[in-house]
């Protein structure tokens, strides 16, 4: 889906190039859409096209965004190091 937004061009110059500012309109939706709850992780993370579950981690901390950590999340990263050989 596409979604067009239309800014006024003398704030548009102020704010940089339009593929920046895509991208920061598509992180801003995404992620108030995920603190609001009507997306989970998996999709923020194919919303935003991050590789890796650290990336999106990464991410949402950059963002201020802290989730408590979780038994399930402890055992997600055993079995990551096991399949790793570790």
């Amino acid at each position: 889906m596409q979604l067009t937004v239309t800014i006024h061009d003398d704030v548009a110059e102020r704010l940089g190039s339009s593929d920046a500012m895509a991208r920061r309109a598509l992180e801003a939706f995404a992620l108030e859409e995920f603190r609001e709850g009507r997306i989970e992780k998996p999709d923020l993370r194919r919303i935003l096209e991050l590789p890796t579950r650290d990336a999106l981690d990464g991410f949402l901390k950059a963002h201020g965004v802290y989730e408590p950590y979780a038994i399930a999340d402890l055992d997600l990263e055993r079995e990551d190091l096991r399949r790793l050989g570790f």
